[in-house]
């Protein structure tokens, strides 16, 4: 079954990234907690969002998102840029020590990428990365719209 599979792998990439991630701590101080871990991701994703942004599309209230992102900023994981635009807002942008700790995502799903090109046909890869393409792009409306 198709949607079994698609479980499975999402379960085993979410395992290995843990499992990397428990492997390379060596500051407990920090180290992301799940919130923050999942608070990261969210700013990673919408790219630089301010702090509204990111606390409307998490639905926090606006102490509740200013503690967050005071905590992931001592931690180093985040800093506010002010807008060029409009002195009055900031952006939040994630530091190189997170992007460093994304590397870690992004080196084994490299790796399962090219696992993939040497096992399946060009057809059937290339049909792979089209039908994946189809449901970021079209099917996921829900988070289409906060991207």
């Amino acid at each position: 079954m198709l949607a079994t599979a698609f479980k499975q792998l999402y379960e085993k990439l979410r395992l290995h990234f843990y499992m990397s991630i428990f492997s390379n701590c060596e500051d407990k101080e920090e180290t992301l907690t799940t919130m923050e871990s999942f608070s990261m991701e969210v700013i990673n994703a919408l790219g630089k969002p301010t702090v509204a942004r990111f606390a409307k599309v998490l639905g926090l209230s606006s102490p509740n998102a200013a503690h967050r992102i005071k905590t992931l900023i001592q931690k180093g994981y985040i800093e506010k840029v002010q807008s060029e635009e409009d002195g009055r807002e900031f952006y939040l942008k994630p530091t190189k020590k997170y992007t460093d700790y994304c590397l870690i995502k992004e080196d084994y799903i490299n790796l399962l990428m090219d696992r993939c090109k040497q096992r399946f046909e060009p057809d059937d890869y290339n049909k792979l990365e089209e039908m994946l393409t189809i449901i970021s792009k079209e099917l996921m409306p829900e988070i289409n719209g906060v991207l």
